[in-house]
């Protein structure tokens, strides 16, 4: 049976069911000799090195199309063990930390979360149409209020808790202190996924009514424009990462609900490793909120200056996101570290 790559590395033809077993058994002493190649790589003449650069190639092609067109995991979990042997023996080596370093930043983190974007453009609208509801409701209502706190505590939380959260601390303490609780919140989103993402509209709604509930008691006091100005300069990247991190989550329960065309358990284990390159890449995005928060927030800096920046953050992260993650996924890379690279045509 005869396949055509397409033209992205790692995207082959989708095979009919009824022609999977016809492939298999007409590509199978191709594998069988690229295994032979592999267990002897050490004694190799120059011609079997050669040839197995060849079926390297081509066997990644393999793997590719059966993904797409077979649901089993042991002859795919088989050839993909093979892929990575030979892969190791064509080059020797692992690629250099610093090359897996600058593809996880260039493609694999930026595509997932291009890929990702309706979903946490979601997560954004309800987050933020939370907040509004709950602040109108806490704002309209003094029984509310009063529920919340006497009026001495709601008096001290705004005229002086809210600011002093983000000055009472040193600086670079203050900053661990806040990358430590964002990265909590978004490592619940993502351990959430282990339950398919359901309880992540809840973590999220249990944020969202906590920024309602302080709007609701500092609009009325005069104090908005203050909280808009400790929270924006961080804020903004801030809830993004979380949004991104909830939308991944999410995502990789609907897999389950609808994994499309492809095999239910393909489509969860591609989005688990998207999980995990989300996860990663958060913790940089984290760092960077919480340094804006520590050091950018309580400064003297006008408010319109701090506001400017933390716009600018968030400007070049949606714009890193955009730029790499669009180029990425016109290039067929989908962010899976079990991708093959090399792919060719079959034979």
């Amino acid at each position: 049976m005869a396949s055509v790559a397409s033209g992205y590395p790692g995207c082959a033809i989708r095979l009919p069911r009824v022609d999977v077993d016809a492939f298999v058994l007409a590509h199978r002493p191709t594998w069988d000799r690229l295994e032979q190649l592999v267990k002897k790589r050490r004694s190799l003449t120059g011609a079997e090195v050669d040839e197995l650069v060849e079926l390297y190639q081509r066997v990644s092609t393999h793997l590719s199309t059966l993904r797409s067109a077979s649901s089993d995991s042991v002859m795919i979990g088989r050839l993909s063990s093979l892929i990575a042997r030979a892969r190791s023996a064509v080059t020797g080596a692992h690629a250099p930390v610093s090359s897996a370093f600058v593809r996880f930043w260039t493609v694999s983190f930026p595509v997932v979360a291009y890929n990702s974007w309706r979903w946490w453009l979601g997560a954004a609208v309800g987050f933020f149409a939370v907040v509004v509801i709950v602040a109108f409701w806490v704002a309209g209502n003094p029984e509310v209020q009063s529920a919340l706190g006497t009026p001495s505590d709601i008096d001290q939380l705004i005229n002086h808790d809210v600011a002093s959260y983000y000055s009472d601390h040193p600086a670079a303490a203050f900053a661990l202190q806040v990358w430590v609780n964002n990265s909590w919140v978004s490592a619940q989103c993502i351990a959430m996924a282990v339950l398919l993402g359901i309880p992540i509209p809840f973590i999220l709604f249990q944020n969202a009514a906590n920024v309602g509930v302080i709007a609701g008691l500092m609009f009325p006091a005069g104090k908005g424009g203050l909280l808009l100005g400790l929270l924006l300069p961080h804020g903004l990247l801030e809830l993004t990462a979380v949004f991104l991190a909830g939308a991944a989550g999410m995502r990789l329960g609907w897999s389950v609900v609808s994994p499309g065309d492809r095999p239910r358990g393909q489509v969860l284990a591609e989005q688990g490793r998207a999980v995990v390159s989300v996860a990663v890449g958060l913790v940089g995005v984290l760092l960077v909120s919480g340094l804006i928060e520590a050091l950018v927030t309580p400064s003297p800096l006008p408010t319109f200056v701090r506001i400017a920046i933390g716009i600018l953050a968030e400007v070049g992260f949606l714009s890193y996101i955009v730029y790499f993650g669009r180029r990425a996924a016109k290039a067929g890379e989908t962010g899976d570290i079990d991708d093959a690279p090399d792919i060719v045509p079959t034979r």
